[in-house]
């Protein structure tokens, strides 16, 4: 039987299968069913800094609504420092995740300022989380900002959060750079643990009925895999962080073109949210029979066969490519 074990963040996983961050893991018991069906690791929800500032701001609201005409109401209730609407209920969710699984749990953290960023990645490596993966959205609209102060937060981010723990820290990353080899290779040197590639931006749309920009949440199909697969490919051998594949995974073979341009893990989440947890053991078990009837013997075998580094031609993953690809679009229109 072919050995699916491998490493992310130092951690050695049963398989490259990790449930990626999204409503499913809100629950126990769906992290307990994720783990029943073959996830190696599940990578919790995001913890928004600003949602927490919501919170804090909603309850100080509330409490202080209306004391110049009712004073002696404040008798009744505790001052805002008692109340706990801080990340407690996400520290809460990891510290019992942790209790319930023997896989690893990765938390994921969505900062809005530096200081949030490492206030809130100690209170989670306390919580007992295995990592945390830096869920970096990030849209800079204003005009003055330029490519390199955009990347400078990220790099700031990074060594804050560095500096304030000893966890496995992830970078879950935009592919909206100007160089996204040279962003890498930074990242790297910083200390970054690992790379997922990449984060998905969901851009607006307009309600034509009531006249309100709304959220347009989109689930990925294959396509979006070539994205993950072409910067993986490039970066593979090239710097010392783990790479993890997001975007587009949901067959077997797309798990298996992802290992063999580099990827470390293949994390999941449109497909689970279309076809199920228990889509887990369908992956899993077209995984083994693939590389069975290809005569692959681990997971370590394929990795990275076929990244820029020990591919035939090197140049695929370039201009030459983009030239064959136009090259073909014509043909086909002939």
């Amino acid at each position: 039987m072919p050995d699916l074990t491998t490493t992310y963040l130092g951690l050695k996983l049963r398989t490259p299968l990790i449930a990626s961050a999204s409503p499913l893991s809100q629950e126990l018991d769906g992290i307990r069913r994720m783990e029943d069906a073959g996830a190696s690791a599940v990578v919790l929800y995001s913890l928004f800094e600003e949602q927490l500032y919501r919170e804090h701001h909603e309850l100080e609201y509330h409490l202080f609504a209306g004391i110049d005409s009712f004073a002696e109401s404040l008798t009744y209730f505790p001052q805002p420092g008692e109340f706990h609407t801080g990340p407690e209920e996400y520290l809460n969710h990891i510290r019992k995740a942790k209790q319930a699984v023997d896989i690893p749990i990765i938390a994921s953290l969505n900062g809005a300022t530096l200081g949030g960023w490492t206030s809130y990645a100690r209170q989670i490596e306390k919580a007992g989380a295995d990592a945390i993966e830096c869920n970096i959205y990030f849209l800079p609209t204003k005009l003055e900002f330029s490519s390199a102060e955009v990347e400078q937060v990220y790099v700031d981010v990074l060594r804050g959060v560095k500096i304030s723990v000893r966890l496995p820290i992830a970078m879950k990353l935009s592919p909206f750079f100007s160089s996204m080899a040279n962003m890498a290779k930074r990242l790297d040197a910083a200390g970054a643990d690992g790379l997922v590639l990449f984060n998905r931006f969901y851009q607006p749309d307009i309600d034509l009925d009531e006249l309100e920009i709304k959220p347009n949440v989109l689930l990925s199909t294959p396509d979006a895999l070539r994205l993950p697969l072409t910067w993986i490919g490039i970066l593979y051998g090239r710097i010392k962080a783990c790479l993890a594949a997001t975007s587009g995974v949901h067959r077997a073979e797309d798990i298996v073109k992802l290992i063999m341009v580099g990827a470390d893990v293949t994390m999941l989440c449109s497909v689970l949210l279309r076809n199920g947890i228990n889509h887990l053991r369908h992956l899993e078990r077209e995984l083994r029979g693939w590389m069975e009837a290809h005569e692959y013997d681990s997971v370590q075998q394929m990795k990275g066969s076929m990244s820029q580094m020990h591919c035939q031609d090197p140049r695929a993953f370039e201009r030459a490519q983009y030239m064959r690809a136009v090259k073909d679009l014509t043909y086909v229109r002939t």
